[in-house]
């Protein structure tokens, strides 16, 4: 582990949700990022949410704390080569999930989720907070 993070979306609604363990690991973290994909799927579930505006409040504030990574060329180039591993392998995962693995990759992050599904990415440092 590198003591740098990119956080998955399940934790940032476990974060969301006062869940103990992550605020106690956030709080030791020396550097946390958040991927684009991760903030699209929180603002999806803000939207079909019974409280919209104060999820989407929460968001927003996140966004002002916290550095978020975003997608460019090299994270494209990422994203095909662990796609098509992960095809070659015969194990899909979801879209967004392998859009968030190469995030990781390129910025060399350890990915905190409680996804199992992206033990079968290769070279992707993954933790469970």
């Amino acid at each position: 582990m590198n003591g740098r993070f990119l956080l998955d979306t399940n934790i940032l609604i476990a974060l969301f949700a006062n869940d103990n363990s992550v605020r106690t690991h956030l709080a030791k973290a020396p550097e946390v990022f958040i991927p684009t994909i991760a903030i699209g799927e929180l603002f999806y579930g803000a939207w079909k949410s019974q409280r919209t505006q104060e999820n989407l409040k929460r968001i927003e504030d996140l966004i002002l704390e916290t550095p978020i990574l975003g997608c460019g060329v090299e994270t494209a180039r990422l994203y095909g080569r662990v796609k098509s591993t992960l095809r070659i392998k015969g194990h899909p995962i979801p879209e967004n999930d392998i859009w968030i693995a190469a995030i990781a990759l390129e910025h060399n992050l350890t990915l905190v989720t409680r996804d199992a599904h992206f033990a079968e990415i290769p070279d992707l440092s993954t933790t469970a907070w």
